[in-house]
């Protein structure tokens, strides 16, 4: 099953996708929106060109595991993508993957205006990784 990881974000959203086997994920870009209903648009179009069969919002879950505004947020834009392109959608923990994509760029030694267009595809990545290693895990693939 084609797989599109999204990180949700109010500027840009990075967008992961892996192979039809759910063995690698792989970057797919980044969409700059500067509204909501822009973004919602942006993506749909993009998650249907990349062919998904699910989509794959990551949740941005308080440390403390409480749900706050914006994973609120991240609930109803995945819903409202979900309505708009016809494809099922599930929220995924993302817990601390923003801190581990800056981490990854850092020991790359990526900076500046590079380093803010690949972090958002590299948290989507990183969130899509970890789904398809849960899911194989519970044997659901």
């Amino acid at each position: 099953m084609i797989i599109v990881g999204l990180d949700f974000g109010d500027a840009r959203t990075g967008v992961a996708v892996c192979d039809k086997y759910e063995m690698m994920a792989t970057d797919a870009g980044c969409v700059a929106a500067d509204s909501y209903k822009k973004a919602l648009a942006a993506v749909a179009e993009r998650v249907k060109e990349l062919k998904a069969e699910l989509i794959v919002v990551g949740n941005p879950i308080n440390m403390d595991g409480s749900q706050g505004f914006r994973s609120e947020k991240c609930k109803a834009f995945a819903r409202e993508l979900s309505e708009l392109t016809g494809i099922p959608a599930e929220m995924y923990d993302e817990r601390l993957t923003t801190v581990s994509a800056h981490k990854i760029l850092n020991d790359n030694n990526v900076r500046g205006k590079k380093r803010k267009a690949t972090v958002d595809t590299l948290s989507a990545r990183l969130i899509l990784e970890d789904y398809l290693t849960v899911r194989k895990n519970r044997g659901t693939v």
